[in-house]
C-alpha cells in the first residue's frame, strides 16, 4: 500500500521563476489578427505556419519568436466572454517550462485561471513505475491568493485521489484514516462507530448493508465535528461504499468494474469539508460518512428482507444493489438530530442520473428555491456544472411497500430512478434546507485537463455558496 493515502498536489503554481519564462498569450478568434499584427514579423509568420487560429483549446509553442524568448499561444474560441476553466486544458498541452501570462481577454479573473491550471495539472500515477517527469508551471499573476487557490485545488485532488485508489488499498479502515488526516489537520474532533457497535448505537441499516464484508473491512459510521458551538450548523453527508458488488443482486462484471468509486460521496464530503475548514468559514460543521463494503457472503442481506432504520421506519429490500440509499438513511437521520441550518448529501447513487444528464452535469434536488438559485448561479460562475431536478411528488407512492413503511426499489412505472432515489432520501432528511447531489465522480474518457478516472464534481459550487452565505 502507498505510504500516504493523500497524494501531494504537484507544484503547478509558483510565485516567481528561477529562470526564463515563456510568455503565454490567451486569444479569442476575434483578437488574433490584431495581436499578430503587433508581433515581430517572425513571430506572426511562425504562428500562421503553425495554423494557429485561436480555436477553443488550440495551443502553439513558437520557439525563438521574439528577442525575449519563446511565446505560447492559447486559443479561447469565438466566445466574447472567455471561460477561465478553459485554462484547465493547458497543463496537458504545454511542454514543461515556466509560463507567465502576457495577454488575455478582459474580464477573465487571474485567480480563476490559476485555479484552472492547478486543477488541470492533476494526475494519478501512484501505481506506475516511471521516472518523475517535469511539468509545466504557471507563474501566478500578481494579486492572486496562491494559498487559497492551492487549497481549493488540493481539496479537489484529495477527493480524486481517494476515488482513484483501488478498493484493495481504500477499504473502510483506509477511508477512516483519510478522514482522520483531514480532521487532525484542522483540529477537528472525529469519532467512528465500527462493526457490531453500529447496532448498539442505532445504525441498523448501515450495519445490514455492510455485514457481509470481511471483518477486517467492517462497516463504520464516521463523524467529524469542527467549529464553535452557536455558529450556523452545516451537515455534510457522503456515501462511502468502498466497493459495490451489488450484493446478492450481483452486478455484471461491466457494472462492477469501476465500483471502487462508489465511495465518491464520502470523498467529496471530505474535500468540501477541507475547503470549509481551510477557509475558516464561521460555521459549525458536521461531516457524516457511512462507510461499508457491499459484499457477498452467507450473512449478506437478501431481497425481501425488512430492515430497521435509525429513524424508526422499516425498509423492505427489493434490490440489494440499491444499498447507498440505505446507509444514507441512517446518516441523514443522524444529521436531523444535530438540527443543522443546511444539510448537504452527496452520493454516487444512480445510473439513472447519468442517463438523464450524462457524466459531466450533476443533478441536484432540493425543495428550497432560494438554495437552488444560489447553487445554479454558483455552478455557472465557477464552472462546476449542476442542474436542478424535481422532487416530483407524483412518484412518491412508487416507494410504498406492502409489508414495510417503504422499500428501496421503486415500482418500475415511475421510471425516473434518480428522482425516486432522492424521494427515498427525503423521507429521512432533516426538515430544514436540504440538498441531495447524485454525483458521478468520474471521467469515463480522458481529455486535456480532465484525465480519465476520478473527477471532483459539485464541491467548488457548494463551497462558493457556503462562502457567500458565511464569509470568513
Amino acid at each position: 500500500m502507498p505510504e500516504t493515502l493523500i497524494e501531494i498536489l504537484p507544484e503547478s503554481l509558483i510565485e516567481t521563476a528561477d529562470g526564463p519564462t515563456i510568455a503565454l498569450h490567451a486569444l479569442t478568434e476575434g483578437a488574433l489578427e490584431a495581436f499578430l499584427a503587433a508581433q515581430p514579423p517572425l513571430a506572426a509568420k511562425l504562428a500562421r505556419l503553425g495554423k494557429f487560429k485561436a480555436k477553443a483549446g488550440q495551443f502553439l509553442l513558437v520557439l525563438g519568436a521574439e528577442a525575449g524568448g519563446d511565446i505560447a499561444l492559447f486559443g479561447l474560441g469565438e466566445a466574447p466572454a472567455a471561460d477561465a476553466m478553459a485554462f484547465r486544458a493547458l497543463p496537458a498541452k504545454a511542454p514543461a517550462g515556466d509560463y507567465k501570462l502576457a495577454s488575455l481577454p478582459a474580464g477573465v479573473a487571474a485567480d480563476r485561471i490559476a485555479l484552472a491550471w492547478a486543477l488541470g495539472s492533476y494526475g494519478f500515477d501512484r501505481y506506475k513505475r516511471k521516472p518523475e517527469e517535469s511539468r509545466p508551471r504557471l507563474v501566478t499573476p500578481g494579486g492572486v491568493d496562491i494559498a487559497a487557490v492551492r487549497s481549493l485545488a488540493g481539496a479537489c485532488a484529495l477527493a480524486r485521489d481517494l476515488v482513484n485508489t483501488p478498493a484493495n488499498d481504500m477499504g473502510p479502515v483506509e477511508l477512516e484514516l483519510a478522514a482522520r488526516d483531514v480532521a487532525e489537520a484542522f483540529g477537528a474532533e472525529i469519532a467512528a462507530v465500527v462493526g457490531d457497535d453500529l447496532l448498539t448505537e442505532n445504525y441498523p441499516a448501515i450495519h445490514a448493508v455492510g455485514r457481509a464484508a470481511d471483518p477486517k473491512r467492517a462497516s463504520r459510521m464516521i463523524e467529524i465535528s469542527w467549529g464553535e458551538a452557536g455558529r450556523p450548523h452545516i451537515a455534510i453527508v457522503g456515501k462511502g461504499v468502498v466497493f459495490d458488488t451489488g450484493g446478492l443482486d450481483l452486478k455484471p462484471s461491466s457494472g462492477m468494474r469501476q465500483m471502487k468509486k462508489d465511495m465518491g460521496g464520502a470523498a467529496h464530503a471530505l474535500g468540501l469539508a477541507r475547503m470549509v475548514m481551510a477557509a475558516r468559514l464561521p460555521v459549525r460543521l458536521s461531516v457524516l460518512l457511512p462507510v461499508v463494503e457491499n459484499a457477498v457472503s452467507g450473512d449478506a442481506m437478501r431481497p425481501g428482507d425488512v430492515l430497521a432504520s435509525r429513524k424508526g421506519l422499516t425498509i423492505e429490500v427489493g434490490n440489494t444493489d440499491a444499498e447507498g440509499r440505505l446507509i444514507l438513511a441512517d446518516a441523514l437521520t443522524r444529521a436531523e438530530e444535530l438540527a443543522p441550518v443546511l444539510t448537504i448529501d452527496m452520493a454516487t447513487l444512480t445510473g439513472a442520473a447519468r442517463a438523464a444528464l450524462g457524466p459531466q452535469v450533476i443533478p441536484f434536488y432540493t425543495d428550497d428555491d432560494g438554495l437552488a438559485a444560489e447553487l445554479a448561479a454558483a455552478a455557472a460562475d465557477v464552472g462546476d456544472p449542476l442542474w436542478r431536478m424535481p422532487l416530483w411528488a407524483g412518484y412518491e407512492d412508487s416507494l410504498d411497500s406492502d409489508i414495510a413503511d417503504l422499500k428501496n426499489d421503486p415500482d418500475g412505472w415511475a421510471q425516473a430512478g434518480s428522482v425516486t432515489a432522492a424521494l427515498f432520501l427525503k423521507r429521512f432528511a432533516p426538515k430544514g434546507p436540504w440538498v441531495h447531489l447524485d454525483i458521478f465522480a468520474w471521467n469515463p474518457r480522458g481529455r486535456p485537463g480532465h484525465p480519465a478516472g476520478a473527477e471532483a464534481q459539485a464541491i467548488r459550487a457548494l463551497f462558493a455558496v457556503l462562502k457567500g452565505r458565511y464569509p470568513a
